[in-house]
């Protein structure tokens, strides 16, 4: 058995929980505000802001699950989702080396921040071996 399955399963779930995140942030912006570790030393809560990213996090989530099931548009929609991950975990980077926060806080939002970005990486370099294979 190739490795192919398992992977896009991988991404189905890595779709569907970047996607409960968005719906999560879309329904109780509040609620997400105070429960996410890390979340409130990022400054005061603005419900528009959560919604806004939250519709981000959905449409990552339906790039994930639709790149599973098309090989014709995988990597575009992985990609697309690595790219504002990574851009989102480098930002979180910049806020430490700039003095915003301190070190710690990377350690906090390793599992919501760069993880993601680290397997969308990596599942979009998977596609475009495969592409090429």
């Amino acid at each position: 058995m190739t490795a192919t399955r398992p992977i896009l399963i991988f991404a189905i779930v890595l779709g569907v929980a970047m996607a409960a995140n968005g719906v999560f942030m879309l329904i109780n912006p509040a609620l997400w505000y105070s429960a996410v570790p890390g979340v409130e030393r990022t400054g005061l809560f603005n419900q528009h802001f959560i919604r806004d990213i939250g519709l981000l996090y959905m449409a990552i989530g339906a790039a994930f699950a639709g790149g599973s099931l098309s090989p014709t548009h995988r990597v575009l929609l992985w990609a697309s989702a690595a790219t504002w991950l990574t851009a989102h975990a480098l930002f979180h980077f910049w806020e430490v080396a700039a003095g915003i926060c301190g070190p710690e806080a990377l350690r906090v939002d390793f599992a919501a921040v760069t993880l993601p970005a680290i397997f969308a990486i990596l599942l979009t370099l998977w596609a475009m071996k495969a592409r090429i294979a």
